[in-house]
């Protein structure tokens, strides 16, 4: 059998030497220090052991004429182990990124299904929200000894006349000065007109009869889109006051019978399931009652400043825009957008473009310090969120679901958050089913129906 070779990458290959079979038959010289040299084995370090010299015959061995061009590497030599811990390694991440995968299918899964019915799931969680504003009252009432169905039929009828009544406060308003608004709205067209054929602009009337032709031709040639974006439009605002109608029934029937729904749960789920039903039941209604009463305070903070700037500037309508901007707070990106508008517009048609600039620098600084600084502050502490979970769950919102999906951005957030807390708090042993009284829910009852209880927990004082 022939010698067998090593060459390195890179190095012509050639025919062994006389003095390469040889090699294996000197004696070698094993360096300890930081040797030079590949001839005579002699190290410049602090040390040498002289031993029988290992069987190479490959390039840089002892019989090769030619010098070794590689030194010995500063890496680790390899242990035994490594291999088997590489793979076990690798077992474990292709594991992880199959439950990975697994987990965001189901997700993708759960998200799919939400949008085909989003159609219900709408009505109902703007129920719920008209829910939470309307259950302390009916609560109320209810503690005062009268029926859960005319506690909430009182109550809703007279949320309704509360916005009724708003409106019909504001319209007379509206009514007198719209007429006035009119006629310096057709004076302010006219004071353009003037002021573009002035200097520095130097446009005739002849020139801009051709632009008014032209804007007129647009509009016919694109007057089928112009009529199906318009029918889109209609379309929209008919199924959100269909979807406003369905909400309000489905408050009542929230109101009315909600205190059932907790005791019909925790009776589907079993004893000891209920406590933690009933906790985090109990966790996200108050959520999303937080969630209300924020936005609330929001709005107002927003329709207060800019009817303040409103009225320094006499703008006219002050109190009609400051409603609008109120109630635009519920509807994030649009509403305040439209309320900005109204304002700025009215501006401009009742005082000139000076007073219209002030007002939209009034808008925007307002609406930037609420929307970047207020907000996100406000709901963080109600949420026990930080200031950029909100605004980047507001952003997320709106980039997959749009209006809505800014709207509804945040206290989804925050019940995954008070999900996730719970359920981290019980895989710690914490027992977060507790209330800070030392209590916890317990479901009794018998085959004619099941209620909730307050009871010691376990482990408590008095428990």
């Amino acid at each position: 059998m022939g010698t067998m070779r090593f060459r390195l990458p890179g190095r012509p290959d050639a025919p062994p030497s006389a003095g390469a079979a040889a090699a294996t038959e000197r004696p070698r010289t094993t360096r300890s220090g930081t040797g030079s040299g590949t001839g005579s084995g002699t190290g410049s370090g602090t040390g040498s052991v002289t031993g029988p010299a290992p069987d190479l015959s490959g390039e840089g061995g002892r019989g090769d004429p030619r010098a070794a061009d590689h030194e010995a590497t500063v890496a680790p030599t390899p242990g035994w182990e490594r291999g088997r811990r590489a793979m076990s390694a690798f077992s474990t991440l292709a594991v992880a990124s199959a439950q990975l995968l697994l987990i965001s299918a189901a997700l993708v899964v759960v998200f799919w299904v939400l949008g085909r019915l989003w159609v219900i799931l709408l009505p109902i969680v703007l129920g719920l929200l008209f829910a939470t504003v309307l259950w302390p009252p009916t609560r109320f009432l209810r503690k005062h000894r009268w029926p859960p169905a005319l506690a909430a039929a009182v109550v809703l009828l007279a949320f309704l006349g509360l916005i009724g009544g708003l409106i019909a406060a504001i319209a007379p308003q509206v009514a007198d000065q719209v007429t006035d608004l009119a006629d310096q709205a057709t004076s302010g067209l006219e004071q353009i007109q003037q002021w573009l054929q002035g200097p520095p602009f130097n446009i005739d009337q002849e020139q801009i009869g051709q632009y008014v032709d032209q804007a007129i031709d647009s509009v016919q040639s694109n007057a089928s889109n112009i009529a199906g974006y318009a029918a889109t439009g209609a379309s929209a605002v008919g199924n959100g006051l269909l979807n406003l109608v369905l909400a309000l029934l489905l408050a009542f029937f929230f109101i009315k019978d909600g205190p059932r729904w907790v005791p019909w749960l925790t009776a589907q789920t079993g004893p000891k399931a209920a406590p933690h039903v009933a906790a985090l039941s109990q966790k996200t209604w108050s959520t999303l009652s937080e969630f209300i009463k924020q936005q609330a305070f929001v709005g107002f903070i927003d329709a207060l400043f800019i009817g303040i700037g409103l009225w320094i500037f006499d703008v006219p309508l002050v109190i009609p825009l400051a409603v609008l901007t109120f109630f635009g707070a519920f509807i994030p990106i649009i509403g305040a957008f439209v309320a900005g508008a109204f304002a700025v517009l009215i501006a401009l048609v009742d005082e000139g473009p000076y007073v219209a600039l002030a007002i939209f620098g009034v808008v925007l600084l307002v609406q930037q310090i609420e929307g970047n600084v207020l907000q996100p502050i406000i709901q963080g502490r109600g949420f026990n969120l930080h200031a950029a979970v909100v605004i980047l769950a507001v952003t997320a919102g709106s980039s997959l679901f749009g209006i809505v999906g800014a709207f509804l951005g945040v206290p989804v957030a925050a019940l995954i958050a008070v999900v996730y807390r719970y359920t981290r708090d019980a895989f710690d042993g914490r027992h977060p089913e507790v209330a800070d009284d030392g209590t916890q829910t317990r479901v009794s009852g018998d085959d004619d129906g099941a209620v909730l209880t307050r009871e010691q927990a376990p482990g408590t004082a008095g428990g």
